[in-house]
């Protein structure tokens, strides 16, 4: 694994933030740095998806602050000028994947069976995302498959909450569990930052539970 991802192992759990106000984007980043995950996926599914991960970057350099959903190599462009420190996609794109790589920046694209790992692992990819992980047979469909890819680690996201992120951790193949019930888009637009820092809180503690 590159040194972001042994990062990325350690926070143990990565924040997938969806922002529709950019205004929004520095109050959520100080919730995530003093709740203990400094680090987040900030998903390209709304207009102020650029511009956030802009002034996080800014803001705080020492931030992991990656780019989710995204889905062609114009928003992969967008969003590493931004100052996103790795990409991710919902499914695997041999387009998208193979032009992020070219660029020299970290690319986790997404899948679920396994014709679509042994396509991802044709660009030498070692860290996988797992999505959708629940809906995809959650932990024990992961087990399953990691049983005949050895050499492989994974993301998963999907359905992960504070109930069933405890188990995901235990596991040794996993880098980090994706998750947004701790940065839900309800609480950001209510800007109840208080208690999204207090959820941070709680998920940092049970990474540091599970992992030490």
């Amino acid at each position: 694994m590159t040194e972001m991802m042994l990062q990325l192992k350690k926070i143990g759990i990565v924040p997938v933030v969806v922002l529709n106000d950019v205004n929004d984007a520095l109050p959520l980043g100080e919730c995530l740095m003093k709740g203990g995950l400094p680090c987040a996926e900030v998903t390209f599914r709304t207009a102020a998806a650029e511009e956030s991960i802009r002034r996080l970057a800014k803001a705080y350099p020492d931030m992991i602050i990656g780019a989710g959903t995204v889905l062609t190599t114009e928003q992969a462009d967008r969003a590493i000028d931004a100052g996103a420190k790795f990409i991710v996609s919902p499914g695997f794109n041999p387009k998208v994947t193979e032009y992020v790589l070219k660029k020299g920046m970290p690319m986790t694209p997404g899948v679920c069976t396994p014709t679509e790992i042994e396509a991802a692992m044709q660009f030498g990819l070692d860290v996988l995302k797992f999505f959708p992980a629940e809906p995809s047979g959650g932990l024990k469909m992961l087990k399953a498959m990691c049983a005949a890819y050895v050499n492989l680690h994974f993301m998963p996201t999907g359905g992960i909450n504070a109930e069933n992120v405890k188990d995901y951790l235990k596991y040794d193949r996993i880098v980090a569990c994706g998750g947004s019930w701790m940065v839900s888009g309800a609480l950001v637009k209510e800007g109840k930052f208080n208690e999204i820092e207090n959820l941070v809180r709680e998920a940092a503690g049970i990474v540091k539970e599970i992992r030490g």
